[in-house]
């Protein structure tokens, strides 16, 4: 999901002749409300681009005559004119793209948090199409979808020629119909069919638990218009259950809306802190985006995770708490998703997606390509796709596992270990046995849930285990600094 910026302008409507060089100038400059290239320039430069443009629709004009009145058969030149305008952009960068009436319509309810679709986030990368993320509980994450993954087919059509846009407008549809996609994974020999049913999308962008009694857990899945308002319910909620730390969770996060990225940095940074900048050719491009005054803050020690699914908005507010020493971030490399995609609404109800600046963070870095480099480096481990005969252990493997599993086992864990007895000063604690209430049993079980999950989840366990720790090494080396 990209940032949006929705620029409203007067526009200008054109008869739709087969004068191309009138239309063609009249979508790029009345239409949109921005100065033509060609505009900018000074001096003699300036004319040679305007006398080179000019040559150039003219020949475009050339041949859409010869096709509308030579071509074997009949043609429609809004079809022609239509093919024109994405071939143009298609030579710019994936972001930039021409959004038809229905695809804008769409992406309006996209940032609205409910949409209709597959649940997954797409790009063009390296000229193919790749998955960002896929967004839990979707049908693209329940078939298996990751990120990474490249779409090379949808249907029977090859992607490798296919705008964003294009795939954007194949893969969405009727809720209830199916899609067929072939996908093919890094690791994996060949492609792979996946059939993936249309489901009204509703996107819940704000997950979260405690673990450890004090550690708070969220989870942003995506940046939508409601998520610095439910993130806001989260944290008064942790206030009255007394969390002192906080995990926060972007792993697979697209991004979404701008503004909810600087709501939800502003949320844990000082006042009048800068969250992000933009920079691009024009002085409108230029933006500073800061903390104020009208938020409840929290300042609890904080880890953030990321991975490479993690972009856009998710990435700001990683490099936003980055620079100003606000939190750790743990996992993998992000996406590298920084540029600035500027919406223009066309006379049609079309659209036209440019993009217009790239993001930095306080410190001046690029996010775009360069993505956010984590403090902390964790790897997911690559799951093992041995069959049963190749995972068979020899006895001196079997020995060896046995030595391995010694550092998790402790004296008391022996067979007829000797008893401990009581510290100094501890009273003899008596066995109870009695009946365990149902609150009790309830306890134990999100216990033994939130622990099910750290063991599934290395990065999670290891950013909750720093936390942990957290509160004991500020004391040892406060300690330390007073006695020096």
């Amino acid at each position: 999901m990209s940032f949006y910026t929705i620029s409203f302008r007067n526009f200008q409507t054109f008869s739709f002749r087969a004068i191309a060089a009138v239309l063609l100038i009249g979508l790029l400059v009345a239409g949109s409300g921005l100065s033509p290239v060609w505009a900018q320039g000074a001096g003699e430069d300036s004319k040679e681009s305007t006398a080179d443009s000019y040559e150039k629709l003219k020949t475009f004009s050339e041949i859409l005559s010869l096709l509308e009145a030579n071509y074997v058969e009949r043609v429609d030149a809004s079809d022609l004119i239509d093919g024109a305008i994405r071939g143009m952009l298609k030579t710019l960068d994936p972001h930039t793209s021409y959004l038809p009436p229905e695809a804008f319509k769409q992406m309006k309810v996209e940032t609205s948090g409910r949409f209709g679709g597959l649940g997954i986030e797409i790009t063009i990368q390296k000229g193919i199409l790749t998955v960002v993320t896929p967004i839990e509980d979707t049908p693209a994450y329940k078939a298996g979808v990751k990120s990474g993954d490249r779409i090379i087919k949808i249907e029977d059509e090859s992607t490798l020629d296919m705008t964003l846009s294009d795939a954007v407008e194949r893969l969405r549809g009727k809720i209830g119909t199916e899609v067929d996609i072939t996908i093919f994974r890094e690791g994996m020999e060949e492609p792979f069919e996946v059939t993936l049913v249309r489901a009204n999308i509703q996107v819940k962008s704000v997950k979260s638990k405690i673990y450890e009694g004090s550690i708070g857990y969220v989870r942003i899945r995506s940046f939508t218009k409601t998520t610095s308002r439910d993130l806001d319910k989260v944290l008064d909620e942790f206030r009255g259950k007394q969390v002192k730390k906080l995990v926060l969770d972007l792993r697979n996060n697209p991004g979404g809306l701008l503004n909810q990225a600087v709501e939800v940095s502003d949320r844990f940074l000082r006042p009048e802190n800068l969250i992000v900048y933009t920079q691009g050719r024009t002085e409108e491009q230029n933006m500073r985006f800061t903390t104020h005054d009208r938020v409840d803050r929290v300042a609890y020690p904080m880890i953030i995770i990321v991975n490479g699914g993690s972009a856009s908005a998710s990435e700001i507010v990683a490099g936003a708490l980055q620079d100003s020493n606000r939190a750790i971030i743990l996992g993998t490399q992000t996406f590298g998703k920084g540029s600035v995609q500027t919406i223009i609404p066309l006379s049609d109800g079309s659209a036209l997606r440019l993009t217009t600046a790239r993001y930095y963070t306080p410190s001046g870095r690029v996010i775009q390509e360069n993505g956010i480099i984590p403090d902390i480096t964790v790897e997911v481990p690559v799951v093992s796709t041995k069959t049963d005969e190749e995972s068979d252990k020899s006895d001196e493997e079997v020995n060896k596992e046995k030595v391995k599993m010694r550092k998790f086992l402790r004296e008391k864990d022996l067979k007829k270990h000797l008893k401990g007895k009581k510290s100094f000063g501890e009273e003899e604690i008596k066995s109870k046995t009695r009946k365990k209430s149902e609150e009790e049993l309830k306890k134990e079980e999100l216990m033994a849930s939130l622990k099910e999950d750290l063991e599934k989840d290395i990065q999670l366990k290891e950013a909750i285990a720093l936390l942990k720790g957290w509160s004991v090494m500020s004391k040892v080396f406060s300690d330390d600094s007073a006695k020096n």
